[in-house]
């Protein structure tokens, strides 16, 4: 399940690439057109910023904009950004891999196949879903 941090990145970045290039977005107007609470929003675009998702110009006339191409930003890349692993196990993920306390042989263990095989399929859609494909929908 998406965080609601995620979900709100996901709508700021959908806004973003929505307005003609080279326009810069205030946050008043992010939080207005993608209908995401401004306090939150403020915090979620620095983590983007932090994250080279966008960037930033200041002044009156300032705001945020997309830095990084709106066909190579993927649902799977920020939601690993802002949620972490997108396995339903740490001993199935691939960034975060973690042993399970409780496996006594990891090789053996039919659990863990099972949420690998989950883990790929989930992935390769979310690697598929790029927000310049979520835009035409």
């Amino acid at each position: 399940m998406l965080s609601h941090k995620t979900k709100y990145a996901l709508k700021a970045l959908l806004y973003l690439a929505q307005q003609p290039e080279n326009h810069i977005s205030k946050t008043i107007e992010i939080s207005e057109g993608a209908n995401i609470p401004k306090k939150f929003l403020e915090q979620i675009l620095l983590d983007l910023k932090r994250g080279h998702f966008v960037s930033s110009k200041q002044g009156k006339f300032g705001g945020y904009y997309l830095l990084k191409s709106k066909e190579d930003i993927t649902l799977a890349e920020i939601h690993r950004y802002f949620d972490g692993a997108i396995a339903l196990l740490p001993c199935a993920s691939i960034n975060f891999y973690e042993p399970c306390s409780d496996c006594k042989n990891e090789a053996d263990c039919l659990l863990r196949h099972g949420l690998i095989a989950i883990r790929d399929e989930t992935l390769k859609a979310m690697q598929g879903i790029t927000i310049a494909s979520l835009e035409k929908k």
